[in-house]
């Protein structure tokens, strides 16, 4: 079937609770969701490039025989390039992996399937996620939707930034070092990481991805992002999202390299603190008592290891069918010593003691996600020589591996913009277990400075 697009258009203005009430009160049949995300997919993703591929034969097919009683029956929805999902492609942004299809469901898209969501596609991501923008041969460069020459940011790329054109009111996201948080900032959505072990199993096991990576689906609204919180949160993880009033507020500007952000960066956060304040919450400066550099120097160093692991499996075709910048960190991780790989793994440690602590002064802590506003397509391309793209990459990185490493929970509210009305994301972060209140506190930020009706002008153009 063809959906108008004018049809299309007024369900992509709702988030996914709004198109769930469409099927649950009889309005729209739940084909009829998918068919509007196929229409603007067609219409909008071109100078975009969020999606990887498309299933959309699959997608109507599911529709078919959803089961209406489920929550979200019929609500469309983007898987990341690199989650598995059975018959759909599993390329992880690589040309490495070009071809190859899952043949498995982790816990995680079980339960999207149980809830009625359906995947009419994959979105689009840098080569294993090891970068902080999608610029590579595989997919093309994805652009956030607001600033066309401006990266989506990385590693969940096309998946923010479709979410963020109002193509699919969910995407799956991950993050090992911001690549929930930068997305979201980039495009102007939420992005909440989880703390570790907060989200159900969404992969296979390894070590330092289990270190670091949390897994959670983006939305537009904090509805749907706490109901997403609540879905995929193991059994025994409550969810208390009731608000709480006056909040102790850390407002820490400087980053892991012990800068602060560009001019316009911090003028949102300091908006944003103004704005709680206003709320009843108490915001002070005070800089978290943590080893800045040695907390890059351990995270970089996982960084390096995740490269090399990656060039180790491929073996003799790396140099072949992976991309400059992962062959780079490959050769850093020749020169990790076991002391330095050690040191790494005990900042993990450290760090998260040092912020409990801190905890107890402080309910939450308000900074930037990134050093600037999203990059301009070329700054983060793979193919820069391994030293500059390293000093680049982690110069704009410079907050959200904090809570990586320590395992703590951090959200991205999209509250601030330029002049030019790009996208600042704004983060709030807890202690570890403090999902609840950090989504408490964006529900509440949401209620006093709505988002919900702020869309990038190629959305709906005209």
């Amino acid at each position: 079937m063809t959906m108008q697009i004018e049809t299309a258009n007024a369900i992509a203005r709702l988030d996914g609770h709004g198109q769930a009430e469409l099927v649950r009160t009889g309005q729209v049949a739940p084909d009829a969701l998918v068919e509007a995300a196929i229409t603007r997919i067609e219409a909008v993703n071109g100078p975009i490039n969020a999606i990887a591929a498309r299933a959309f034969d699959h997608g109507r097919a599911a529709a078919a025989r959803i089961d209406r009683a489920a929550p979200m029956a019929g609500v469309p929805y983007l898987l990341k390039a690199s989650l598995e999902y059975p018959g759909f492609p599993c390329e992880a942004g690589s040309r490495a992996r070009q071809g190859e299809v899952a043949r498995r469901a982790f816990p995680l898209v079980r339960m999207l399937d149980a809830a009625g969501l359906i995947p009419v596609g994959m979105s689009t991501m840098p080569e294993f996620g090891l970068n902080a923008s999608c610029e590579g041969p595989l997919y093309g460069a994805t652009a956030t939707p607001w600033d066309l020459s401006r990266s989506a940011g990385g590693s969940s790329s096309g998946a923010a930034a479709a979410v963020a054109a109002g193509l699919v009111p969910f995407a799956t996201a991950s993050d090992a070092g911001g690549s929930i948080r930068i997305p979201a900032a980039n495009c102007g959505i939420i992005g909440f990481k989880p703390s570790r072990g907060w989200n159900v199993r969404a992969r296979a096991h390894n070590l330092v991805d289990d270190i670091l990576c949390s897994d959670g689906l983006y939305g537009r609204s904090m509805r749907d992002t706490i109901w997403a919180a609540r879905l995929l949160r193991p059994v025994d993880k409550a969810l208390d999202d009731a608000p709480r009033p006056g909040l102790r507020i850390a407002l820490d500007l400087t980053g892991l390299d012990g800068a602060g952000p560009s001019p316009e960066v911090a003028e949102a956060i300091h908006r944003a603190a103004a704005l709680c304040a206003t709320l009843g919450h108490h915001v002070e400066p005070a800089q978290q008592p943590i080893d800045r550099a040695a907390l890059r120097a351990g995270f970089t160093t996982l960084w390096d290891y995740l490269g090399g692991e990656i060039v180790d499996h491929y073996g003799a075709r790396a140099s072949e069918v992976l991309e400059p910048w992962t062959l780079g960190l490959a050769e850093r991780r020749g020169t990790v010593t076991p002391e330095r790989l050690a040191e790494a793994l005990a900042q993990v440690d450290r760090a998260g003691h040092a912020l409990t602590a801190f905890h107890q002064r402080y309910d939450v802590v308000l900074s930037p996600v990134t050093a600037s506003i999203a990059t301009p397509l070329g700054e983060l391309a793979p193919t820069r020589p391994t030293d500059a793209l390293f000093e680049a990459l982690f110069g704009f990185v410079n907050y959200t591996p904090l809570h990586n490493m320590t395992g703590t929970p951090s959200i991205s509210l999209p509250l601030g913009h330029n002049a030019d009305g790009v996208p600042i994301g704004v983060m709030f972060s807890a202690d570890i277990g403090g999902d609840d209140l950090l989504l408490a506190l964006g529900r509440a930020l949401e209620v006093a400075a709505p988002w919900g009706d702020r869309w990038p002008p190629i959305a709906f153009p005209g």
